[in-house]
């Protein structure tokens, strides 16, 4: 059986949509076996994002939160179809981890060709770390030709386990791209984009749909957290993890 053991996209309530403090997602996950989180609070052109002081203050948070460790990192928006993202250089300065997702909020949809485009560009961009809930119906792609190139560029690919529940079309999507993602190799990150802190490394539905297609436990990433800090040191050797 599948079992997590980093959630490498969650929220607290610096997104005032989320009703968790960082202290208490970091309690529940050790009380669940998780062993490591990265805080990921919406950039700044989302509705409900913090200040930038919020990341630009991040060195203040030890490096573990009750014996978990804390990844300081953002949910950018991804704000067109040329890779571009809404976080400015010295914001980014301060972080450790950055997840990119569409949301209609801050990038309206087009074409499956523009959305294609912007994927294939988003995994160009060196400071991005993770594909955010790549499965949005209204965001529609040509996955494989994506999927392929998230695999050049050593990008993680995200299955959502608030997409599954909450996104129309999201399941049957997110089947599809683990498919694709085993097919060619992909590391995916099975996350629970938690947004209180019970939801924290909790991905039921993703885990079974995992599991009913054999998918590999050693492409999933967060699944093993010292197969994962090894992944991040590599990226980020002056990272102390």
């Amino acid at each position: 059986m599948i079992k997590l053991e980093a959630d490498l996209h969650t929220h607290t309530i610096a997104s005032t949509h989320a009703y968790s403090t960082i202290t208490e997602n970091c309690n529940f996950a050790r009380e669940h076996g998780i062993k490591a989180i990265a805080m990921t609070d919406h950039a700044m052109l989302m509705p409900d994002a913090p200040h930038c002081w919020h990341y630009h203050n991040l060195k203040i948070l030890p490096r573990t939160i009750n014996g978990v460790v804390v990844l300081k990192g953002a949910e950018a928006n991804i704000v067109d179809y040329e890779g571009n993202i809404d976080i400015d250089e010295e914001t980014l300065s301060y972080l450790e981890w950055v997840v990119a997702s569409y949301h209609k909020y801050t990038c309206t949809p087009s074409t499956v060709d523009e959305h294609t485009k912007g994927y294939l560009k988003i995994a160009e961009n060196p400071v991005v770390d993770i594909i955010g809930h790549p499965t949005t119906a209204m965001f529609e792609y040509d996955m494989e030709k994506c999927v392929k190139k998230f695999k050049e560029y050593n990008k993680i690919v995200e299955i959502n386990e608030s997409s599954i529940l909450y996104k129309k079309g999201s399941r049957n999507n997110a089947l599809e791209l683990m498919k694709l993602c085993k097919k060619h190799g992909v590391y995916i990150s099975i996350d629970s984009d938690a947004h209180f802190h019970e939801l924290v490394g909790q991905a039921p539905q993703a885990i079974e749909m995992a599991e009913s297609i054999g998918f590999p436990q050693e492409l999933i990433i967060n699944s093993d957290w010292d197969k994962l800090r090894d992944f991040i040191v590599a990226k980020k050797p002056d990272l102390d993890l």
